[in-house]
């Protein structure tokens, strides 16, 4: 394959993944949730699992740490969520999800769900699991971790 097509496809990926985010926030702002696509990751993970240092946090949500300490402070604001000190480490800050924001991804997790679903109408079962593998490779190919 030509080094072109190669190009061709990673300007696909990142089109169809701004595409998809633009969507969900236009949701988002449509249906009055008061969060960003953004603030809704780090709430998802924290409900997931909570509490979490801004390092696991980060890594989790694929974020940089000053992006993340920006999004945290702003729903820190909206009483979403909460900095506590670590019980093993006094010099070391938990985020962890309030009362509020609990409350907040239990009732937004199926309209959620429902504006995420719209990105795979009209793909099969057979389509999202080639899709999947695909994705998957890609991810592993760029671990700069490792390899």
């Amino acid at each position: 394959m030509k080094k072109e097509q190669y190009t061709q496809y990673s300007f696909l990926l990142d089109r169809t993944a701004r595409r998809v985010k633009q969507y969900a926030q236009t949701s988002f702002s449509e249906k009055a949730f008061d969060i960003t696509i953004d603030q809704w990751s780090i709430l998802k993970v924290l409900y997931n699992e909570d509490p979490m240092t801004h390092k696991e946090l980060a890594e989790k949500t694929g974020k940089d740490q000053p992006t993340l300490t920006r999004i945290v402070d702003i729903i820190i604001k909206k009483e979403l969520v909460e900095r506590v000190g670590h019980p093993e480490d006094r010099r070391c800050l938990l985020i962890q999800l309030t009362t509020n924001g609990e409350k907040k991804v239990k009732a937004l997790s199926p309209e959620v769900a429902q504006i995420r679903m719209k990105a795979w109408e009209n793909l099969s079962e057979e389509d999202f699991k080639n899709f999947t593998r695909i994705l998957n490779t890609i991810y592993d190919n760029l671990n700069i971790h490792g390899k």
